[in-house]
């Protein structure tokens, strides 16, 4: 059983989720919050596996409520909601730890396979709008393109081959078929990757995947 939390300020989007992940099997929506801080209280009385949190909330925004659930002892992945007039803060929303991010208009099935993408250990990336806000917001300079090849270089070649594909949005599933490799052996792949890389999770790997080729 997948357990979710929602944070929005805004109640209908809260309750149009929860109906919408009430329906499907294997999820649970076990707490509703209506800003940072409140989720910050609700996380801690409930065990939450994944949290899909707006970014633009009052008392403590998305951005700041992720760095402070990623404290938890038992930190929920978090999926960040945003529209396209808030897409200069995406990269910031996963450079605090999210571990994807989806725009408001993505359709429901989507929505739902997002939830379970990132509750297996996978980063959402998907759709391509937003794999796009992430090209453009996430600008660098050249001693951080040459700091993430630097990183880049001390992994092995399948290694690499796996980061490739990490950063496109592939699942381990994706990866595995891609590669004609076991799924086991992509996570582990997958875990070596991000310890190298001193990333938080696969999304900030792809980030510097991104920044290498820039």
């Amino acid at each position: 059983m997948i357990r979710v939390m929602i944070v929005d300020d805004d109640a209908l989007v809260r309750l149009g989720l929860a109906d919408l992940l009430a329906d499907e099997p294997g999820m649970e929506v076990v707490a509703q919050a209506g800003d940072g801080i409140d989720a910050i209280e609700q996380a801690r009385a409930h065990r939450v596996d994944v949290a899909l949190v707006d970014i633009r909330m009052p008392r403590m925004d998305g951005i700041a409520a992720i760095a402070e659930l990623l404290k938890l002892p038992h930190p929920p992945k978090v999926i960040t909601l945003t529209t396209f007039d808030l897409g200069e803060y995406v990269y910031e929303a996963i450079a605090a730890g999210a571990d994807g991010f989806l725009l408001k208009d993505t359709a429901p099935r989507e929505i739902v396979r997002a939830v379970h993408v990132v509750a297996s250990g996978s980063a959402m990336l998907h759709p391509s709008a937003a794999r796009a806000l992430i090209d453009r917001y996430h600008h660098t300079d050249r001693s951080a393109a040459t700091a993430a090849r630097a990183r880049i270089e001390a992994l092995t070649p399948r290694e690499r081959d796996v980061l490739a594909l990490l950063a496109e949005g592939d699942t381990n599933a994706d990866i595995a078929t891609a590669l004609s490799m076991r799924e086991s052996t992509v996570k582990s792949h997958v875990s070596r990757i991000l310890a190298a890389l001193d990333a938080a999770n696969r999304v900030q790997a792809a980030l510097i995947a991104r920044d290498a080729r820039d």
